[in-house]
This record gives C-alpha cells, structure tokens and sequence, in this order.
C-alpha cells in the first residue's frame, strides 16, 4: 500500500530550481490523494507565470511514479 508519508518523501526530492527549495518546505502541495495505485496531487507554483511550471510538474509525477506500485499520478495545479 502507498502511504501518504512515502508521497511526501519523494515530494521532498522536487526542487524548484528557481529558489533551490524543495515544493515541500515552501508548502506549494495543498492535497494528496491515493486510491490503490493511483497517486493524486493537488499544488500550487510561487507564481501564476512560472517559467518552470511544465518542468515542476515533470518532475513530481516522475519522482512520484518511482515509488513501487504506482501506476498513474494526476497533477493539478490550482492557484
């Protein structure tokens, strides 16, 4: 089973390049969801117009599809 805690440690492995943070400490994920093997992650970016966002985004369903079982990850990104 995918745990929540699992979630944000990889979470933790997503750095904005911008500022050199991770989108954990800078609290950017307002929602989590997992239902089996599916992960849902609800975030927000530091700006509207984020020249990074694609890349941000990239990158969290990539770390987040490393975690053993996981089968779709589903990024929205709300502001």
């Amino acid at each position: 089973m995918i745990t929540k805690e699992q979630v944000m440690e990889k979470l933790k492995e997503v750095l904005d390049p911008e500022i050199g943070m991770n989108i954990v400490e800078m609290k950017l994920i307002k929602e989590i969801k997992i239902k089996d093997f599916d992960i849902y992650v609800k975030m927000t970016l530091t700006s509207p117009f984020c020249p990074l966002a694609a890349f941000i985004v990239e990158d969290v369903k990539q770390k987040l599809k490393s975690i053993k079982g996981v089968k779709k990850v589903n990024v929205e990104v709300v502001f």
